[in-house]
């Protein structure tokens, strides 16, 4: 692991549990076992640092999603593969997935370039606006479908994290859970 790695993993790890304006870069710097010039180096403020590891979370997500997610023809195998392999990535990587929810209620998604957002959102906003002009979802604002979704993922997480289910009983909530979510946008 390179210096930004172990800088970015002590950031994810302190940001987690403190909170983004509770975490002196100070303290993320003696966690990687780095000195403080080196973390100023690599992101020159904190709030460089949290929006390149948003970044980075986001990107290996998303990388990961695409993977699973490339043989599905049909929109509501789409979206299902991506629901739940955002879910299952959601429950192995739960500090991870902790931040991103962090970060996403908080004022840094805002500073955060329109195209970097659109390059993470384009592919499923893309799927849903087809969906919509093939009839098959809803004639609603896709943005307030997109939403929903956003919200019922984040909120089955949360569920999921709660709980110490076994596998097969995630499973069985990711997939009714899924079907719920489909029921209402079609």
């Amino acid at each position: 692991m390179d210096k930004r790695e172990k800088l970015l993993a002590a950031a994810l790890k302190l940001f987690v549990e403190f909170g983004f304006h509770d975490t002196p870069t100070s303290k993320i710097a003696k966690e990687a076992g780095i000195a403080s010039g080196t973390l100023f180096y690599f992101f020159p403020t904190k709030d460089e640092l949290v929006k390149a590891l948003y970044i980075d979370l986001k990107s290996r997500l998303n990388e990961y999603i695409s993977e699973v997610i490339k043989d599905e023809k049909s929109l509501q195998g789409i979206l299902k593969v991506h629901y739940s392999t955002t879910l299952h990535w959601a429950l192995k990587h739960k500090t991870e997935f902790r931040f991103i929810e962090q970060f996403n209620s908080s004022p840094y998604l805002k500073q955060i370039a329109e195209e970097e957002i659109q390059k993470y959102i384009k592919p499923i906003m893309a799927l849903l606006e087809k969906g919509v002009k093939d009839k098959i979802i809803k004639p609603i604002d896709v943005n307030l479908i997109f939403s929903l979704i956003c919200g019922h993922t984040f909120s089955v997480n949360q569920y999921l994290v709660a709980n110490e289910f076994s596998k097969s009983k995630q499973d069985m909530v990711i997939n009714d859970t899924f079907d719920l979510l489909w029921d209402m946008i079609t």
